[in-house]
């Protein structure tokens, strides 16, 4: 009898063995304390209405996003202006796709990370020791026309649905990144400014039900690279932050979408605003889905925080400039850990 051949993605290996494969066990001491988690709806992240950010109280929402940026670095945003029907669309064609059969799906397949459209699993398979409980689908999108004809054709509509969706988001980062701007005194289009070019993709994450789900990852605690994250998610919860020294869960809330800071909002505002860790864990009852949209700065964008921002007594320079190109090599070779990969910027350390 030939020997059974190994599944690349997740959610095929679940699939045909029904367990938590030994490539995705943690460590006894790193593993998730499911028991130690704050699900208190008073711990939550702030949530902010958005409807009258180009009205009249504009400075109050603006205000509003700052001390969200300052004291939690995520946030909710409502009546963010992307249409319903663009949201339901986007998460029910990242269903139809995670649903396809294997051989369909396999098409889009590389462990590559440095190709802009792949189907992949877990973070980076070529260098993790441990693998997490995700697959994903990466799309680079903007600008749209360079990339949309390297999407998935299937499901049918995929093309035209993340299209649309890609599109509204990315109009939604940049009235944040405006008011972000704003918010530290700065004039409205510093921050889009600074990005040069700029760049956007997503992920479409899908996270099978775990069997075991203390015992492994969807991803384990880290901060983002990018600029400003804007997070869709189906009503499975999954997502935690770390706040004062504990986790707690970010449950999703009707029509809401989670934005949070990266690291380049950190740096650029000269760490007024931060970039905070946050992890994804797994149940064994249900699948989950998220769209994570990461906007960023051009790989030749240098970073570097406003003059107005730096001071040599109260707000010294945090970071030595530099490109976005360069400190995303480094993220990429540190893979997914708590330590913050800005550190290696700071101005005393001449490591690149």
């Amino acid at each position: 009898m030939a020997p059974a051949i190994a599944k690349p993605l997740l959610s095929d290996l679940v699939a045909q063995s029904g367990q938590v494969p030994s490539s995705h066990i943690r460590p006894v001491g790193d593993r998730p304390d499911l028991d130690n988690v704050d699900h208190e709806s008073g711990a939550g992240i702030p949530v902010i209405d958005l409807k009258q950010l180009d009205g009249p109280d504009r400075r109050k929402v603006v205000e509003a996003i700052g001390s969200a940026c300052e004291t939690d670095g995520f946030f909710m945003v409502k009546n963010h202006g992307i249409p319903e029907e663009v949201v339901e669309g986007m998460l029910r064609v990242a269903r139809e796709f995670f649903h396809m059969p294997e051989s369909e799906r396999l098409k889009c397949y590389s462990d590559d990370p440095k190709k802009a459209i792949r189907l992949s699993t877990s973070f980076n398979v070529r260098t993790e020791k441990v693998s997490n409980w995700r697959d994903f689908l990466r799309l680079h999108c903007y600008p749209l026309e360079s990339f949309i004809d390297q999407w998935p054709s299937n499901p049918p509509s995929f093309r035209q649905v993340v299209g649309t969706y890609s599109r509204e988001a990315r109009a939604l980062a940049l009235r944040l990144l405006e008011a972000i701007s704003e918010s530290l005194g700065l004039e409205r289009g510093h921050m889009v400014s600074a990005m040069g070019r700029q760049a956007q993709h997503m992920a479409v994450n899908y996270y099978p039900p775990c069997p075991q789900p203390e015992l492994t990852y969807g991803l384990p605690g880290h901060k983002d690279p990018n600029a400003i994250t804007l997070l869709l998610q189906d009503g499975v919860s999954g997502l935690q932050v770390q706040r004062n020294g504990r986790w707690v869960a970010v449950n999703p809330v009707p029509d809401a979408l989670v934005i949070n800071i990266g690291d380049q909002i950190q740096a650029l505002s000269n760490d007024r605003y931060k970039s905070v860790l946050h992890r994804v864990i797994v149940n064994n009852e249900s699948e989950r889905i998220s769209v994570p949209t990461f906007y960023c700065p051009s790989p030749d964008a240098v970073i570097a925080p406003a003059g107005a921002l730096v001071d040599g007594a109260l707000h010294p320079l945090a970071y030595r400039p530099f490109t976005y190109q360069a400190y995303y090599d480094e993220f990429w070779n540190m893979g997914l850990q708590s330590a913050s990969c800005l550190d290696r910027f700071r101005p005393n350390d001449q490591a690149v």
